[in-house]
């Protein structure tokens, strides 16, 4: 990807002297400059997705089994945090260096990422709703406007072919799942089921479209490479993602289908253990947010169906592979974010 926007900002000026380009520059200032020049993908808005997914738990938590609130809220404001600055630098790098986002947008397979710009807003947006449903709104309308704006853009792009087959990974799911996921989500909170079960049923059948081609795409005899391992994260997330909507859309369902779809998910999240070292042979890198939202939603259907008294459910919230999942969501927060600093986080999903 095109790291060309090199120059500090703060020398932009014609008129300030070249070797003051950088080699002055205080400690404060250096650090300003790197932020400046660091290229932000908008596959790192999954830290939002994780993050966000782990304060909703907690949440329900509170209500299930007395937990303290303060967790919830602050790990949301935590969430809610990482989300802003993600947007402003976003937005500033359009603007700065638009043919870095313009190649993103095109890229095979990064090219669906810009989806999780509408779905952590949702996410923020289902996060602020007790303190202001005002904020909520105007939340939830602009990133389904813009969900609705870029996942047609990008189906439309699909749909007048020359793919490679080897390209049809789970990044494919972004804009037309989990958006459509999210913002039936997002309108069930609000009190508009009847809108959200129209994006339920867009993305339930898209999902079911896409999942044959990806899963060809793992079958197929060239394996995924070591880089785009951490993607496959994405596969688990659909199943789980959907039921979750559905909680939202139907609060305290116990339907059969709801049940198949979370029964599918725990599968998926099994497999995914089964398969653990051969997924995670790449060192670590920030595409492993990608396994966060899927395994937050999985937790968040098994609190809310144990909530409406589903047995199996209730066996499942108690299962320490459940409890630690969350854990394991802060964990790879911690080492992403604290270490290194949100804007030395390296390029998650380069694949050259």
């Amino acid at each position: 990807m095109d790291n060309s926007n090199k120059d500090c900002s703060l020398a932009a000026s014609p008129a300030r002297d070249e070797h003051h380009h950088c080699d002055t520059a205080t400690p404060t200032t250096t650090r300003f400059m790197h932020i400046c020049r660091t290229h932000i993908p908008a596959s790192h808005f999954g830290i939002v997705l994780g993050v966000s997914g782990l304060g909703q738990g907690w949440r329900i938590a509170t209500r299930l089994w007395g937990l303290p609130p303060i967790a919830a809220e602050v790990l949301l404001a935590i969430a809610g945090l990482v989300w802003a600055i993600l947007a402003i630098g976003y937005l500033w790098q359009a603007i700065r260096n638009f043919e870095a986002v313009k190649a993103e947008f095109l890229h095979p397979v990064q090219g669906g990422t810009p989806a999780l710009l509408a779905v952590s807003t949702l996410l923020v947006a289902m996060a602020v709703l007790p303190y202001s449903i005002t904020v909520a709104w105007l939340l939830a309308m602009s990133a389904i406007a813009w969900h609705v704006s870029f996942s047609l853009w990008h189906t439309g792009t699909l749909w007048q072919g020359g793919r490679n087959s080897e390209d049809m990974v789970p990044t494919l799911y972004l804009p037309t799942v989990a958006g459509n996921f999210t913002s039936a989500a997002a309108l069930g909170s609000l009190g508009y089921p009847d809108w959200g079960w129209l994006f339920l049923g867009a993305g339930l059948f898209s999902w079911l479209a896409l999942e044959s081609l990806v899963i060809h795409r793992l079958w197929h005899s060239t394996a995924i490479p070591a880089r785009q391992r951490p993607l496959i994260g994405i596969q688990f997330a659909p199943p789980v993602v959907c039921a979750m909507a559905w909680l939202a859309l139907s609060p305290g369902s116990t339907d059969h289908w709801l049940l198949m779809l979370w029964g599918y998910g725990l599968f998926q999240l099994l497999l995914g253990l089964r398969l653990g070292l051969w997924l995670g042979v790449q060192s670590f890198i920030p595409a492993y947010w990608a396994y966060t939202f899927g395994i937050a939603a999985a937790t968040v259907c098994s609190l809310k169906l144990a909530q409406s008294g589903v047995r199996s459910a209730d066996c499942a919230r108690t299962a320490s592979g459940l409890g630690g999942a969350n854990l394991g969501g802060a964990s790879i927060g911690f080492h992403v974010i604290v270490p290194s600093g949100l804007a030395d986080i390296p390029y998650s999903l380069s694949i050259d």
